[in-house]
């Protein structure tokens, strides 16, 4: 009786360390995701992007909506298939997304800009003035103050 005990606690044990090791050997076939990104993911994206003007595939407005539910798509396959995202493989997919529909876009709406000169004038020119008035009154406010100066 103890023998049988014994065996079919080994077992469980075999079988309890199965189940935590296999899933994460397993879990994500990764020649497969990339196939079902490209076949089912990819070719929503081509229909979208082709529906659009090729004009305005460096617009972002017009491209964002587009855009997120390829990124959304990959994501959802990922969590399906139990692979991780973002991956490798899901970086070299937005990569080659890149190369084909955006390597003309110019970075000219993702660049910093200085602000309009409406907005820059009051600092360039009124700030020091007021600063330098204020530090002018906290001299002499401070200087007609002698006690416990020194």
């Amino acid at each position: 009786m103890a023998l049988e005990s014994a065996s079919l606690l080994k077992a469980g044990l075999v079988l309890l360390m199965a189940v935590q090791v296999l899933p994460a050997v397993s879990g994500c076939n990764r020649g497969f995701y990339e196939r079902v990104i490209n076949d089912f993911c990819l070719a929503k994206f081509k229909f979208d992007m082709g529906g659009l003007d090729r004009g305005l595939w460096c617009s972002w407005p017009d491209t964002t909506e587009i855009y997120e539910g390829l990124t959304n798509c990959t994501y959802q396959v990922a969590l399906r298939m139990d692979c991780f995202w973002p991956n490798q493989i899901v970086d070299h997919f937005f990569m080659h997304i890149h190369r084909i529909y955006f390597h003309n876009c110019a970075l000219t709406g993702r660049l910093l800009h200085y602000p309009p000169i409406r907005i820059l004038a009051p600092f360039i020119a009124a700030l020091p003035v007021l600063i330098t008035l204020l530090m002018t009154a906290l001299v002499v406010w401070r200087s007609k103050r002698t006690e416990g100066v020194l």
